[in-house]
């Protein structure tokens, strides 16, 4: 997806939650200052172009998936520590920060590029984390992409991999361990927020 397609769907969700534009633009210049992409777009679409991608999400269906795994495979975040802990490293990890980074950091160590997501809500997260890593990363915001930080559309972790999917022309998407209706449960996090936030993904996957 190019920003001009993302752009109107952003300005509904700014309005939808009440996030600050603003706040989204300072975490792409602050993630901007601490650390640019080290992988191409040419790279992404080598690994990505006419291959069946399997994107796993942290659903509670994830496990009884598992075994529909196939071609190239995309964790959103919390999937990565499922995934790790079954000795798979995924391909690429999309996220914001928000679940076990430890993990993160280990698959990029063993040569997964993690797409790393700022917001106006991570910046802390983005300090504190984004200078450990030391494999290949990808930079991507939710406000409007410049240099070498990315939008391709999204704004779940999940929904972001699959709109990453669509932009390198996956040849097929497979969508593992997604559940839009029963999140996980997740200490400090408005369970009711994450629902909202869930129909939107569903939403963006289902139009794009």
């Amino acid at each position: 997806m190019e920003w001009n397609e993302w752009e109107p769907l952003y300005e509904e969700i700014l309005k939808d939650f009440g996030y600050e534009k603003k706040k989204d633009e300072e975490a792409a210049r602050i993630a901007a200052n601490i650390a640019r992409s080290n992988v191409t777009l040419e790279e992404l679409r080598r690994l990505i172009e006419g291959n069946v991608v399997s994107i796993c999400g942290a659903g509670r269906n994830l496990d009884e998936e598992i075994e529909k795994i196939e071609g190239i495979i995309m964790a959103a975040d919390e999937a990565t520590s499922f995934l790790l802990s079954r000795n798979i490293i995924p391909h690429i990890v999309t996220t914001d920060l928000d679940g076990n980074v430890e993990d993160i950091l280990k698959v990029n160590e063993s040569g997964c590029i993690v797409a790393i997501h700022a917001h106006g809500d991570n910046i802390e997260a983005l300090k504190e984390w984004l200078p450990l890593f030391r494999g290949k990363i990808l930079i991507t915001c939710q406000s409007k992409p410049f240099d070498t930080i990315y939008n391709f559309g999204g704004f779940t972790d999940g929904d972001r991999a699959y709109c990453m999917a669509k932009h390198f022309k996956a040849g097929k998407i497979k969508l593992i361990g997604f559940d839009f209706e029963k999140p996980r449960e997740k200490e400090g996090k408005d369970m009711e927020v994450k629902r909202k936030k869930l129909r939107w993904a569903k939403r963006i996957i289902s139009e794009f």
